[in-house]
């Protein structure tokens, strides 16, 4: 897949590395030959719990970070609307000392209030200290003589570690469409990812916004009562449900915060890492008016309760599945004015099973294309063809005229956050090569062949059917464990065992295989870059089970080659 690279006066810029800034002094965590416990990848959530959860325990731990400051994603993300789809406190760190001393302002935080809570975090817990910025990570592999990662990063620097933790998430690879044109383009183009902290003015403008996954409809909120038109390229109806977004009082949370602990430790409980679960009951062990109370029920709720929280065999049985988007379709059509719109935006014949894709959360995205100036275009059957200076050109030779244009076509997903990194495995073989035909990981935590390496909130674990911060302290706390673990039995290294990585995959696929997400090209299989392989790159077993199932193999550690450092 080949990525356009615009000009620097666009702002366009679609690699971490255009990031990459050499710092002046050469002390602390931007030493040029750093040595470390542990170096820790992103400071994003994963990163932060890691790097806290190391430090409190006794080891040297530093972050890299490819941005200028903590909060990943949410650094990354200020493009128009953008926030998390999350309710607090389910989406925030479950550390007393933070939690204590920090109020929301609602319970579907923005980008600006997450940019906010992560100063708080570091505020509270001295984070950045331990931090490298516009730090971009280009190369490394492990040294099984010392026992040691060598990592190498985009100005020169080489760092020593025992243990490596990837805390890059699912979403820091961009993946921008090979359009003819782009850089012909004279009007304001940005994707999503790399949007630029100034506004971008569309008062009085023509805007195109191109995707509608969770980021463009975002967008389509944002824009829609500003802009003079906006017209948004469609390939696929996202299937949004309502959030339900409302003001939280201080009063409120500090009155709710005596439950904190329990809740926090509640959420991992569930399926989905949330503070709700699927109904006990099938599909069909309630009749049609019983079934259309429970929905109503759950509908008015919000969220992510119309997805996790529905009849438990919803995403197992196909006809089940209909009910539940029948439901959707009535819903969401009622809300939609125009015929055409409406058998576009929630067509009565359902594009693919609902919930199969990640659905996203919205408040006033369909009432938008009741605006006179928010319009549709369908490009399934009639593709983006080319840019000029002007707008965009279908295949059918359609042009539409634009000043501004939101790319907002999402990552190399899950998986194209590790391969971009320049890893080489113990055989010398690249990670990039290596999952070009699929990805192989050892309990959605380690890779065969890179000892000593951890990844939090990725490949093969319950990423994209989870709440963020629940994963990550599931996942961080095993990392952390096994750390303590090979520290006391003085192990040099653990390496995952081909046998027992090939026996996880399987695993993975057989989860999977039970359910409808093998019916239809989504992020859950690998997303839709060109050319990439077709395969379940998330757990869906749920949390409960995924946290079993980890802590039983780190309890027998039979699916790792163990190597013992010599005797002191």
């Amino acid at each position: 897949m080949k990525e356009q690279v615009l000009s620097r006066p666009k702002k366009f810029n679609t690699e971490l590395t255009d990031y990459s800034v050499a710092k002046n002094e050469a002390t602390g965590p931007y030493a040029k030959d750093l040595e470390v416990d542990a170096l820790v990848v992103g400071a994003g959530f994963a990163g932060i719990f890691m790097l806290k959860t190391l430090r409190d325990r006794g080891l040297k731990t530093v972050i890299f970070e490819a941005g200028n400051d903590t909060g990943g994603t949410w650094r990354w993300n200020c493009y128009p609307g953008a926030g998390v789809d999350s309710e607090v406190p389910e989406y925030e760190f479950s550390w007393p000392e933070v939690w204590k001393t920090w109020n929301w302002t609602s319970n579907y935080p923005t980008y600006q209030d997450l940019r906010a809570y992560f100063d708080h975090v570091d505020k509270v817990l001295n984070i950045k200290k331990d931090c490298a910025f516009n730090t971009v990570v280009v190369g490394g592999h492990f040294d099984a003589d010392i026992g040691r990662w060598l990592i190498r990063t985009q100005d020169g620097r080489t760092t020593k570690a025992k243990y490596l933790v990837l805390g890059t998430g699912f979403s820091a690879r961009r993946y921008i469409p090979d359009w003819p044109g782009m850089d012909k383009f004279k009007g304001v183009i940005h994707h999503s990812s790399f949007w630029p902290e100034e506004k971008v003015e569309v008062k009085g403008k023509r805007c195109a916004v191109i995707g509608t996954g969770a980021t463009g409809v975002q967008i389509v909120q944002a824009w829609g009562p500003e802009a003079e038109e906006v017209k948004v390229f469609q390939r696929t109806p996202n299937l949004a449900v309502p959030m339900r977004k409302r003001p939280l009082t201080v009063e409120e949370q500090e009155r709710n915060k005596k439950f904190y602990p329990e809740l926090f430790g509640y959420r991992e409980k569930n399926f989905g890492g949330f503070l709700y679960d699927w109904a006990e009951k099938n599909t069909f062990d309630d009749t049609p008016e019983e079934r259309e109370q429970f929905y109503n029920k759950v509908w008015a709720e919000g969220g992510f309760r119309y997805w996790v929280a529905l009849y438990k065999d919803n995403l197992m049985n196909a006809d089940a599945n209909r009910e539940s988007y029948k439901f959707w379709a009535k819903k969401t059509r009622d809300r939609i004015g125009d015929p055409r719109l409406r058998d576009l935006l929630a067509p009565l014949e359902m594009p693919h099973y609902f919930g199969v894709k990640r659905p996203c959360l919205e408040y006033n995205y369909y009432e938008q294309f009741n605006r006179p100036s928010v319009d549709l275009v369908d490009i399934k059957e009639n593709p983006i063809k080319e840019f000029t200076e002007t707008g965009i050109t279908l295949q059918d030779g359609t042009h539409h005229e634009f000043d501004v244009v939101a790319v907002a076509t999402g990552f190399d997903i899950v998986t194209g956050v590790m391969t971009q990194l320049g890893l080489k495995s113990l055989n010398n073989t690249a990670l990039q090569e290596e999952w070009t035909s699929g990805a192989t990981t050892y309990l959605g935590l380690t890779v065969s062949g890179y000892p000593n390496m951890f990844h939090i909130y990725g490949v093969h674990g319950p990423t994209l059917l989870s709440n963020g911060p629940s994963t990550v302290e599931v996942q961080g706390r095993w990392i952390a464990d096994a750390i303590d673990k090979m520290e006391k039995q003085n192990i040099k290294y653990i390496n995952p065992k081909p046998e027992a990585a090939k026996e996880w995959k399987q695993h993975i696929l057989d989860l999977n295989n039970r359910s409808l997400f093998p019916t239809v090209k989504s992020t859950y299989m690998g997303g839709s870059i060109p050319d990439k392989v077709f395969e379940p790159v998330c757990y869906s077993g749920g949390i409960p089970t995924y946290k079993a199932e980890i802590r039983q193999a780190l309890d027998d550690m039979g699916g790792f080659e163990v190597v013992k450092a010599p005797s002191k």
